[in-house]
């Protein structure tokens, strides 16, 4: 030990250390080595946001409805670095909304977690929702077939839908079940039908202001049979001649170049129908001509084909000095030859009435009215009611009280007016 002492070598190392420890104690600041050490942590941290996290809700399903809850939420984790990045790609932990002792009604609850790291600090956004718990009840409703009516084709006509099953089971909030109006199975069909389709239509479920409601419908689809039917019958067309000829003016013929028409209506208008017509005004006939005229149709048809109709009208036209021959001899016998005579108490008679209905006349009451007839007196004085057919058509009329106006026919080169060309009548239902 002694010569270890006297060792220069020795002496100076030990000198030297002590040196060394002598300047770490005077430059020794535990302030910064406290930073340091918080730095080098902090450097070690990790913040991260998860997009798109699932929420699960528990809560009694069987019994219970719940709206409100998110599908996902957003969920950031600030910690570790390693533990951070773990929990980003690996995901194994539940944000969940525990509804296990909630009430009926909206409340405001938190959103939650589990199976997440404790060393991670966890922010989810939103952190509370406002939820709605109502009773979950289940109820049968009849199912309304509804389709676009043009897109029937003309002449064609559609019956009421069969639905099958007609009646479905729809689940959900007792106050959402309590808002339905209408379940309806739409068809949706491309282009014109002309005959029964069938075809499946999804069940829509909407309140009196055709809001879509969020319920569970038992089935989903239905199957939806459209019958269509065709809707026409062919009429022979006739020709009815009002007024008459022009002085020195005679009909020799009336011809149609079309002799029947096609019409569109109902079934019970159909069966009642059994022509239409053209009307021809005898006292604008002054020569031979082909008249262009409307074809007419009672109430109720919808269509008829062809609309128009030619006439081929021919006429015999007196020379003048025929005329004068036969307007001499008139100086003293023209009041006898033209006369005006009227015709009292003529039927009225009503066409067309539905079988379920019943009419009665209200004005005339007594069903008949008067004509004033004008013509040759050797015609007009051989003439009685039953030369004359009164008729109102009351084909696809409703109940209720109408005015109807009265249409005629009566014999060729007279003229005649009705005293009352409306009536007034009331339909009522058969008991």
């Amino acid at each position: 030990m002694d010569k270890l002492m006297d060792s220069r070598w020795f002496i100076k190392v030990v000198t030297f250390l002590l040196a060394l420890l002598l300047f770490s104690t005077v430059n020794f600041d535990p302030q910064k080595n406290k930073r340091t050490t918080e730095e080098s942590v902090a450097s070690n941290l990790n913040e991260e946001t998860i997009s798109d996290v699932p929420v699960t809700v528990i809560y009694d399903k069987e019994n219970l409805i719940v709206s409100g809850i998110p599908d996902t939420v957003s969920v950031t984790v600030e910690g570790p670095v390693s533990i951070v990045q773990s929990a980003k790609a690996m995901r194994n932990f539940e944000v969940f909304v525990d509804l296990t002792n909630a009430s009926i009604g909206t409340q405001r609850v938190p959103i939650q977690i589990r199976d997440i790291s404790d060393k991670l600090k966890v922010t989810i956004e939103p952190a509370n929702i406002n939820v709605n718990v109502q009773e979950r009840i289940t109820k049968e409703f009849n199912v309304e077939a509804e389709f676009n009516r043009t897109m029937v084709e003309e002449g064609f006509i559609s019956e009421q839908p069969i639905v099958e099953p007609n009646k479905v089971k729809i689940t959900g909030a007792k106050n959402i079940i309590d808002r339905i109006s209408y379940v309806k199975a739409m068809i949706n069909y491309k282009g014109k039908i002309d005959s029964t389709i069938t075809q499946e239509a999804s069940i829509r479920v909407l309140d009196k202001e055709l809001n879509k409601l969020d319920v569970i419908v038992e089935p989903e689809i239905v199957q939806v049979t459209l019958p269509v039917k065709r809707l026409s019958k062919i009429v022979p067309i006739k020709i009815v001649s009002n007024g008459t000829p022009p002085n020195g003016v005679s009909i020799e013929s009336m011809g149609l170049d079309a002799q029947e028409a096609t019409i569109f209506a109902r079934e019970d208008i159909l069966n009642k129908t059994e022509s239409v017509r053209v009307e021809v005004d005898l006292s604008k006939i002054t020569n031979s001509q082909v008249l262009t005229l409307p074809v007419i149709i009672s109430e109720g048809i919808t269509k008829v084909n062809p609309e128009l109709a030619n006439v081929n009208v021919k006429v015999n036209v007196r020379t003048e000095e025929e005329k004068v021959e036969e307007e001499e001899p008139k100086e003293t016998t023209t009041t006898s030859e033209i006369s005006e005579i009227s015709i009292p108490k003529v039927q009225i008679k009503s066409t067309g009435l539905a079988e379920n209905y019943k009419l009665t006349f209200l004005d005339p009451a007594d069903e008949q009215t008067s004509l004033s007839v004008s013509g040759p007196s050797n015609i007009v004085k051989k003439l009685t009611p039953a030369d004359f057919e009164l008729v109102i058509d009351a084909s696809n009329l409703q109940e209720g009280e109408h005015n109807i106006r009265i249409q005629g026919k009566g014999p060729q080169n007279v003229t005649w007016k009705m005293g009352q060309e409306t009536a007034k009548i009331s339909i009522v239902q058969k008991e």
